[in-house]
This record gives structure tokens, sequence and C-alpha cells, in this order.
């Protein structure tokens, strides 16, 4: 782990998708978290040692999901295909689709495996996976803003964890999608997937992958938009947290309204045309019993948990 001595920070942005900002001050306390996010090796040494069951690797309960297809209660989760043309750029069920058997020892679906693998970001686990790993290391998953203030790696304001440019000096800094998603993906950056969790040059920090790669569960509950800015200095939020889970649910969408985290980071499908979340400003919502082949997490520890 890495020691963040803490501090304040421009949290947010004015700039770019309407969920960040506004831009507020902020300050959080110091705390230690993981150099890179959990990997299959990590996770694998945490099942031998636990026995513990994803919630990928569970049969959902038809009391849980009253409305669903009867057919689709079977143990899985959500990979990702490339489409053989760009379609609709809103109809995400072109490239998403539930497979039944995929889990984090099978991050393709049925037959596919962790050969080769060992050191990438494990995925296709749920909140109360990573919370349930957290827990047996004696740690937490980080609050938005610690996770955020630990993404800029000292550059407050900064575009990027590195500066202002994407892509400085024509060297990739983050797995990231080249070309135009969802059908061409150029792999520029020498990744079509995921990547081993160090392949990247770290932030100033230290910190690898806290753009990129995978996106990152946070411990906040999802709220629409930043908090207003205190209007004296004297009242800036300090450790703050998100809204509550009630006020995270998304009540517009099909099927059950389940209470939302915020996951922050981007991952190696967010393109310059589709998602320009690749940013440490950047958050996104998802609902906490589902994962997917692109969505990780890390650990911090606390002086007080």
């Amino acid at each position: 782990m890495v020691w963040i001595a803490g501090g304040r920070f421009l949290m947010g942005s004015d700039a770019h998708y309407p969920e960040e900002a506004p831009a507020h001050p902020v300050e959080v306390d110091g705390f230690w978290i993981d150099r890179t996010p959990v990997t299959n090796r990590d996770f694998a040494r945490f099942v031998a040692a636990t026995g513990y069951v994803t919630v990928a690797e569970r049969i959902p309960s038809a009391e849980d999901y009253p409305d669903a297809d009867p057919a689709w209660l079977v143990a899985g989760s959500l990979v990702f295909s490339t489409p053989a043309t760009a379609g609709d750029p809103n109809d995400w069920t072109r490239w998403w689709s539930f497979v039944p058997g995929a889990d984090w020892r099978h991050p393709g679906g049925p037959g596919s495996d962790l050969a080769g693998l060992d050191d990438h970001p494990v995925v296709h686990v749920c909140h109360e996976d990573a919370e349930a790993y957290a827990r047996w290391r004696g740690k937490a998953l980080p609050t938005e803003a610690e996770w955020e203030f630990a993404a800029r790696g000292g550059l407050d304001g900064a575009e990027f964890a590195w500066g202002d440019e994407l892509v400085p000096g024509g060297a990739h800094r983050a797995n990231t999608w080249q070309g135009a998603f969802p059908h061409e993906n150029l792999a520029l950056d020498g990744y079509a997937g995921t990547s081993p969790v160090t392949a990247f040059p770290p932030n100033g920090y230290g910190l690898h992958d806290m753009i990129g790669n995978v996106w990152e569960w946070t411990d906040d509950w999802y709220r629409g938009r930043h908090p207003a800015p205190a209007a004296k200095a004297c009242c800036m939020p300090r450790n703050p947290r998100g809204g509550s889970a009630e006020d995270s649910r998304d009540s517009s969408g099909p099927g059950l309204a389940l209470p939302r985290k915020v996951l922050k980071g981007g991952s190696h499908l967010c393109a310059p045309n589709y998602c320009r979340r690749y940013r440490p400003a950047a958050r996104q919502p998802q609902t906490i019993d589902t994962g997917s082949g692109h969505i990780g997490f890390r650990c911090v520890r606390r002086l007080t948990i």
C-alpha cells in the first residue's frame, strides 16, 4: 500500500459530464491505498482461504427478482463482445451480454480461464464481493473523495492523472480504447482487453491504474451531482461521503430500482467518441448486484476505521 498524506483538493469538474459538477473544494485525512487494483492472484488467495462464492457464481433468488424471466435466474455476469458495425451508439445491449457461467474465474464465460491473467485485475466482482475481500484483508473500500484525491497524484485540477494531455508525447499512460467504439479497437496502447496492473506508469503518488484498465468500486452511494461548494472556507467538507442508498436508486430504468454505488477511473472500454471517463473527476453509478468484465476494485486502510 501507499501512504497518501491527505489534504485539500478541487473535487469534480465543471468541464465534462453533468454528474461531475459542480467542482468543489474538499479535504480528506491521510490514508493508505493499494498500489494497484486487486489482481486475480490476490482474489484467488482470498477465495482459497475463505471459500467465498461471488455474486456472479450464485443462482439469483426469484424472491429478489420477482419480475425476472425464470430462464435468466442463473449464475453469470456481463461480458463485452465487439459488434461488427457501429450501429446505434446508445444501444449497449449490442456489446454487453449476460453470459451464464461468466465469473471471476471465467471472465469470458464458459471455456475461458485465468491462464496468463494472474497479474490482471480481478473482474466480475460486485460491491458485496469487493467488501468481503476488503474485510478479509483488514481494509475497506475507498470513499469517492479518497479515491479521486489519490488518482490526481498531487496534480490538483489537471485533466488526467498525469497532466492535461491524454497521450503526452504519443505515450499511452493508461489502458483505454483507441478507435471508434464499440466496433473498432485499434489497441494502440498494446491491449485490447485488461492489462497487467503495472503495465502503465504510476501517477505522482506511485499508484498504478487509477485511470483505465477497469472501473473501481467505491463505498459511496451515488447521487446525480456533487453538492454545491461551501459558502465559506471554514465550512469546507472534510472526508465527505455520498448520498443515501434510497436516493441512489434509479426508478426510470427497467426492473428493480436497486441501490447504486459510485465507480471511478474508467476502463479499457472508455473511448474519446463514446465515454471520456478516463479522468480522476469522472464517475459512474453501478447497481450493487451487478459486476462485469471491466469492473474491479482496490482497498484503503485508514488510521481509524
